[in-house]
Formats: structure tokens, C-alpha cells, sequence
């Protein structure tokens, strides 16, 4: 299979040299790479200049096609017409040297699959621990394996809050556990979601999807929204062998009071997206999750050193909780 990289970038040249760098090494190596860079300035693509990688092909877009939906679907019609597979990475990741090897094998074993994820390996840890383990409160555990709980589930248990789902799968009141919460058993699991820089798809998918520009600038949850549509009309899979690291780089990332609204907002969207009529305990339930992440929020006020960070953050989603009221997202596609 032929198979196409595309990286969209945001003032961030380092992190995204580090992560050519690591392509480079790959045991199998794309047969084109193109950068869809909407940084204000060229220094990624002095970068680029200064470092050579095979296949790459650089585009500088404008405003009209600046944020990361929009820079994604402008790479998608830049796909060259030979390639099979399309696959998108954040560009503060950094691979293993089998993850495209992995991820192609995927669509080998499973043929009819339309998207396949790959599996961060750094931003928890996980023990393994059999099958018949009992987890403690503050734990979680899947499929002989168990990692630390973070306060917010552990909250979520005492009130009954927590996911009745999978990792991967949407809960009908939406707040599931994403596909970060599956062990590094090295195991392919099927999901109906997928992170959006560590994915690839199909090309052919492409012709009836594509992302959605709802999702402005930084896009958060943009990923779910798509995987949500596309897992309706096919599988989905997470191959937790196909490893990279997850470097998490700030710079290009809005304000907290921004970022607040949007983790609201932007979540509301994507849960109406796969529930468009939710039943009335879901819809308390998903308010009781929002009104309870928000409060926690707040309380980070008196417990971190980041306290402004945290106070802005609190602002951002309380304000998108109560302007749901008044002005609800229009719903771009529907499932």
C-alpha cells in the first residue's frame, strides 16, 4: 500500500524537525510527506530548507486556510492520486521506528478497515495485572491491565458519572474514556474513535468526509467528530503497537478562558453529533459533568501554582455552559 503523510503545523518548527527526524528512521517510509504549515511567519519554512527529507512537499497556506480542519481537508486534495492511505500526526509527536509498519499491517489484516490509530506511549503508566484483578477506587483497570485514575474519573465514580463504555466508544450522555485509556497490551482493539494526530484513513474516505471547519483554529474535539461519522459507515481500529511519544509543546495553543468555552462548546457538538436526540437522563447526566469538571477547575485555584491559568480556564467554561442557553452550535454533519 502506498501511503501518503500529512503534518499540519503551527509556528512550531522545532518540535516538527524532531519529528521528521523520526520519520526518517522509520522502517517504512512514506511515499510522500506533505507539510500544510499556517504559521505568521517562515520560520518552519527556513527549516525545512536547512534539512532535507525525501518526498516532502511544503505548502504555506493564507488565512482562508488557516486551522487545523481547514489545513487538513487542504492537504487531503493535495493527496497524490496513487497513494491508498492517508495519515495525519500532531507535530509535537515523535515515532517509534514501526509505526508506520504497524499501522500498514493493520490495513493488511483487516481489510475492511477505514481508519487505523496509533497508540502514545508516554502519558501514562500502565501494570499488568491478569484477568481477574479487582481495581481499586482510584484505579482503572481493561483487559488485564491497570493504570492510576486521574481525579476527575474518580469524582465521576462517587457521583456515578463514569463511562458505560469502552474506551473508544461514546457514551449516550458522551464524556467516554478516549482511546488513551486502552492498555499497551499489543493488542488490536476496534474503536469508533480515534485521536486525530496519531490517525490515518483510507483515501476513498475522503470522497464522502471530510473535516469539519466548526472546529476553528485549534480544533479541539475535531477528531471525534469525524471518527464518530466515518465509524457509522465502517470499522475503526487502534493498533497499540504502532508506539510514538506525545510532547505536548504549548506555543500556538489558545487562551485558557478560550479554551475553556471550547472544551464545553466544541463538547456539546460532537455529543449532539452522535446523539442528536438524547434521553432525559443523558442530557442531566452530561450537565452534571460539565457543572462537576468546571467546579474542579475552580477548586485547581487553591491547589496549584497556576492559579490564573486555572481561574481563566474555570471563566471559559462556565461562560460556554451558560451560552448553550442562548446559542447552541449549528451541527455541521450529522451521523
Amino acid at each position: 500500500m502506498k501511503f501518503t503523510l500529512i503534518i499540519c503545523t503551527y509556528m512550531r518548527p522545532q518540535p516538527l524537525l524532531q519529528l521528521l527526524q523520526s520519520v526518517s528512521k522509520q522502517s517504512l517510509y512514506p511515499n510522500e510527506i506533505l507539510i500544510v504549515d499556517g504559521s505568521k511567519n517562515e520560520a518552519t519554512k527556513v527549516m525545512l530548507g536547512q534539512n532535507s527529507f525525501d518526498n516532502l512537499h511544503y505548502f504555506l497556506v493564507t488565512e482562508a486556510d488557516r486551522g487545523l480542519t481547514k489545513q487538513r481537508n487542504f492537504g487531503i486534495q493535495r493527496v497524490n492520486e496513487s497513494s491508498d492511505i492517508v495519515c495525519f500526526l500532531d507535530d509535537d509527536t515523535i515515532l517509534e521506528e514501526h509505526y508506520f509498519e504497524e499501522i500498514i499491517k493493520t490495513y493488511e489484516q483487516y481489510p475492511q478497515a477505514l481508519g487505523v490509530g496509533g497508540y502514545i506511549n508516554n502519558e501514562s503508566k500502565w501494570t499488568a495485572v491478569g484477568k481477574n484483578y479487582l481495581p481499586k477506587p482510584d484505579e482503572f483497570y481493561f483487559d488485564g491491565w491497570k493504570r492510576k485514575d486521574g481525579s476527575r474519573f474518580v469524582l465521576r465514580k462517587k457521583f456515578g458519572l463514569d463511562s458505560d463504555k469502552k474506551p473508544g466508544y461514546l457514551p449516550e450522555f458522551s464524556n467516554g474514556r478516549s482511546i488513551g485509556f486502552l492498555p499497551p497490551s499489543g493488542k488490536i482493539y476496534e474503536v469508533e474513535q480515534l485521536m486525530g494526530g496519531v490517525s490515518s484513513f483510507k483515501k476513498l474516505v475522503f470522497k464522502d468526509f471530510q473535516f469539519s471547519t466548526y472546529f476553528e483554529g485549534y480544533g479541539l474535539y475535531e477528531d471525534a467528530d469525524f471518527t464518530l461519522r466515518v465509524s457509522k459507515t465502517g470499522k475503526l481500529y487502534v493498533n497499540t503497537n504502532a508506539q510514538l511519544g506525545h510532547f505536548h509543546n504549548h506555543s500556538g495553543r489558545p487562551n485558557q478562558y478560550q479554551y475553556g468555552k471550547m472544551v464545553v462548546r466544541n463538547g456539546w457538538y460532537v455529543w449532539r453529533v452522535k446523539h442528536p436526540k438524547p434521553s432525559l437522563k443523558a442530557r442531566l447526566k452530561w450537565n452534571a459533568i460539565v457543572l462537576l469538571l468546571t467546579f474542579i477547575r475552580f477548586s485547581n485555584i487553591f491547589t496549584t501554582n497556576k492559579r490564573k491559568e486555572a481561574a481563566t480556564e474555570f471563566l471559559g467554561r462556565l461562560m460556554g455552559w451558560f451560552s448553550l442557553i442562548f446559542n447552541k452550535p449549528n451541527i455541521q454533519y450529522k451521523v
